[in-house]
C-alpha cells in the first residue's frame, strides 16, 4: 500500500526543470523518502535504484572515480541505452553511508546533466561533515516529514472531506467532518507505517510495536554519532523523557532532574535536531518581518510526530475517550501538532516557525507562534477550547501596527472585530484546528479582504 504525498508535485517541478540538479531528499528515517522516489520513479522509462547501506551498491562509488565509467557500468548492468539517459532516473538511497557518493554529484551536475538524479538519506548532516568537497551550489534540496493532515485525509480516500477543506472560507457544514478526521490523526499521528497499518487493523493496541521500533531506531541512530559512552547517555535520557517537557520552555543544564551540564545538554538536543527527531524551537522579539530567532533565551522542544508523543506519555487511550483533544496533556497536545503541521508545508526548505516572548518586569507575554505575511507579522494563539485568555495576542497587537491576529482553536470558522484592553480594536481570525495546513491561503484571504 502506497499512498500519495504532496512533495510529487515539487518532484514533477524538478523533473522539468531546465537547469536540474541532483536532489537530495532530506528528513528523519521512516518518514517515507524511499517509498515517495519509488513511487516517482514511474514518471521515468528506466530507474537504476541503489541502496548504499548493501555492500554491493555502495561499491559503485568506491571503485570508480569517474562519473562518466560509474554510469557506463550501471548502464550496463541494469540493460539501459545510453541514448535513453535523458529518460532516466538514478536514485541513490541511503547516500549518507558514502561521503565520497556525496561529493560525486557535483560531477553527475556538470557533466551528465541529462541524467535525473535523486538522493536520499536519514542523518545527513552527520555525513555531510565528512565530506570534504560538499557539492555546495549544484545540489538542490526537498523536506520530508510525516504525513500532515492533507495527506492523511489522502491515505484514507477521504477526497470529499479534502475539497472542503481546500475551500476559503471553510463551510460549517464540513466542520464536523474534519473535526472527526483530524481527531484520530491527532492521536495516532503522521508516520506512514502508522498510518498503513491503522487503516489495516484499525486498532491502536497494535501500533505500540510500531512506535516502539521507531523509537530505537531513532536513539540507535543518533547514538552512532555520538563521541562518547556519557554522549550516548545523554541522547537516551533526553529522547526517554523530553517529552514530559513539551508545554513549557526548557533549560539545558540539568535537564529531566539529570546532573548533566548546559553544554552537554545542549549538544545532545542540536544533535537530536540535526537528525530532525526532536527540533529545538527558540522564540523572537521582533514584531515585523524579518523574525530573529533568539539563541540566548530558553528555548521549546518540538518532535516529529505528535503520535509518537502520545505514544510515549501512554495517553492515547485516554484520547480516544474525549471528545475535544484540546485539554489532552495539559493542553499542549493540539498546539504541538499544531507546529508539526505548519513545519510540514516547508518543503523547499528547513525552517521552523518563531514563538514570540516578551520578557520585562511586571508584563511579560508569549504568543505561540508569529506567521510572516509580507511586512507583517501575524500573532496566532492555540487556545484550549473555544475560550480562554488571549493577554499576551493582545500585547503584541499593542505593540504592531497592523490589526490582524489569528486564533486556532476547537471551534468553528469565524472572524471578529474587537479591542485589546487599552482600546485598540482589531480583527481577529478564529480558526478550527484541522485548517493548519491551509493557513498560508487564510492569511492571504484575511488580509486582503477584510479591513477595520
Amino acid at each position: 500500500m502506497s499512498f500519495r504525498r504532496s512533495i510529487e508535485s515539487q518532484l514533477l517541478v524538478w523533473k522539468e526543470s531546465k537547469n536540474r540538479k541532483p536532489l537530495i531528499i532530506r528528513g528523519a528515517r521512516q518518514v517515507g523518502k524511499t517509498t515517495v522516489i519509488k513511487t516517482f520513479s514511474k514518471e521515468y522509462d528506466y530507474a537504476i535504484m541503489l541502496n548504499l547501506e548493501k555492500p554491493t551498491d555502495k561499491a559503485y562509488f568506491e571503485n570508480f572515480n569517474n562519473v562518466q565509467k560509474l554510469l557506463e557500468a550501471l548502464l550496463l548492468i541494469n540493460n539501459i541505452p545510453s541514448s535513453a539517459i535523458s529518460q532516466t532516473l538514478l536514485f541513490i538511497d541511503e547516500i549518507q553511508e558514502s561521503p565520497k557518493a556525496i561529493g560525486m554529484l557535483r560531477y553527475f551536475f556538470e557533466e551528465i546533466a541529462a541524467l535525473h538524479v535523486i538522493c536520499a538519506g536519514s542523518l545527513l548532516e552527520f555525513a555531510i561533515k565528512n565530506v570534504t568537497n560538499f557539492p555546495v551550489g549544484r545540489v538542490a534540496f526537498l523536506y520530508l516529514y510525516p504525513f500532515n493532515f492533507q495527506e492523511y485525509l489522502v491515505a484514507h480516500k477521504k477526497h470529499l472531506v479534502l475539497e472542503k477543506l481546500k475551500i476559503v472560507p471553510v463551510s460549517e457544514i464540513a466542520h464536523s467532518a474534519l473535526m472527526d478526521s483530524f481527531h484520530r490523526y491527532a492521536i495516532i499521528g503522521g508516520m506512514p507505517e502508522i498510518i498503513k497499518t491503522d487503516i489495516e487493523l484499525q486498532q491502536i493496541t497494535d501500533l505500540s510495536i510500531i512506535y516502539e521500533s521507531i523509537w530505537e531506531t531513532y536513539k540507535n541512530d543518533v547514538e552512532k554519532y555520538t563521541k562518547n559512552d556519557t554522549d550516548r547517555k545523554i541522547i537516551k535520557h533526553i529522547v526517554n523523557s523530553a517529552a514530559l517537557f513539551i508545554e513549557k520552555r526548557v533549560i539545558f543544564q540539568g535537564f529531566g532532574n539529570s546532573n548533566y551540564k548546559s553544554r552537554e545538554v545542549g549538544e545532545a538536543f542540536r544533535a537530536l535536531d540535526a537528525a530532525k527527531v526532536i527540533q529545538i524551537i527558540y522564540p523572537t522579539t521582533d514584531t515585523q518581518p524579518p523574525l530573529k530567532s533568539d539563541l540566548k533565551k530558553s528555548p521549546k522542544l518540538q518532535f516529529l510526530d505528535t503520535g509518537l508523543v502520545n505514544y510515549a506519555l501512554g495517553i492515547q487511550s485516554e484520547m480516544l475517550s474525549m471528545t475535544d483533544l484540546s485539554s489532552a496533556f495539559r493542553g499542549a497536545i493540539i498546539p504541538h501538532l499544531v507546529i508539526q503541521e505548519l513545519i510540514s508545508l516547508h518543503v523547499g526548505k528547513s525552517q521552523k516557525p518563531n514563538f514570540w516572548v516578551r520578557e520585562k518586569l511586571q508584563s511579560s507575554a508569549e504568543v505561540d507562534f508569529l506567521f510572516a505575511y509580507k511586512n507583517i507579522a501575524i500573532p496566532i494563539e492555540i487556545k484550549s477550547g473555544t475560550t480562554g485568555s488571549l493577554k499576551s495576542l493582545h500585547q503584541f497587537i499593542e505593540a504592531t501596527d497592523h490589526p490582524y491576529a489569528i486564533r486556532m482553536y476547537g471551534g468553528s470558522f469565524s472572524i471578529e472585530s474587537t479591542i485589546t484592553p487599552n482600546k485598540k480594536p482589531y480583527l481577529l481570525m478564529n480558526l478550527p484546528y484541522y485548517l493548519t495546513t491551509m493557513l498560508p491561503e487564510y492569511v492571504e484571504w484575511f488580509v486582503k479582504n477584510h479591513t477595520l
